[in-house]
């Protein structure tokens, strides 16, 4: 199962229906460095068996034998990815942990949340644009009414100056805008500003 981005909304009880039927996948992973506020990069990993990712990924030359190997005792995560060494990234998610607290990370995610949700009823609301699937989580597609030429426009516009900037994707052979409200340091009169200014460039597009 991946849960690149949004496995971090089950930090929040609330939103454990995220992992409904993950009883059934054989592995699970999810990227603490996107929304965790984890600097890059970090990824949550976890299998059910992991002899068959040893099988495939693992490397034993003579040099790398060993007793405590051999006996099973021991995990050599070298055999879990490609290179043999690993950078010790399970210490700046404790420190991300350490800091934020599960309060501190709750508070957050629920507010990022909350805004996005704030988000999607501006653009329900709004006379030249609409919602281009429905939200997930935090994370709000949204398209301009005249079709893809007046949606790239909107995209090129609120980009143009640097003070924001929103990604585009494909749903359904239509071009639209995603705006993700995950920063660090993203606060509510960030998202307002992005607001102000979508509102203000899809006017006067429409």
């Amino acid at each position: 199962a991946d849960a690149a981005h949004a496995g971090t909304a089950a930090v929040l009880e609330e939103m454990r229906w995220i992992h409904d039927g993950l009883e059934l996948v054989d592995s699970y992973c999810f990227n603490p460095h996107k929304w965790m506020f984890v600097n890059f990069d970090c990824n949550a990993f976890w299998v059910r068996d992991r002899s068959a990712l040893v099988r495939a990924l693992s490397v034993l030359p003579e040099y790398l034998r060993n007793s405590a190997t051999e006996s099973g005792k021991v995990i050599d995560y070298r055999d879990w990815h490609i290179p043999l060494g690993r950078r010790f990234r399970s210490l700046k998610l404790w420190f991300t942990m350490r800091h934020y607290g599960v309060k501190g990370l709750r508070r957050y995610i629920s507010e990022h949340i909350s805004w996005a949700g704030e988000l999607e009823e501006r653009v329900l609301e709004h006379p030249d644009l609409e919602l281009a699937a429905p939200r997930t989580v935090n994370l709000v597609c949204l398209r301009h009414r005249l079709g893809d030429e007046a949606t790239r426009q909107l995209i090129e516009t609120v980009n143009a100056d640097g003070t924001m900037f929103v990604t585009h994707a494909a749903v359904k052979d239509c071009h639209v805008m995603r705006i993700c409200i995950g920063g660090t340091t993203t606060g509510k009169e960030h998202v307002d500003r992005a607001w102000q200014r979508i509102d203000s460039a899809a006017r006067k597009l429409g």
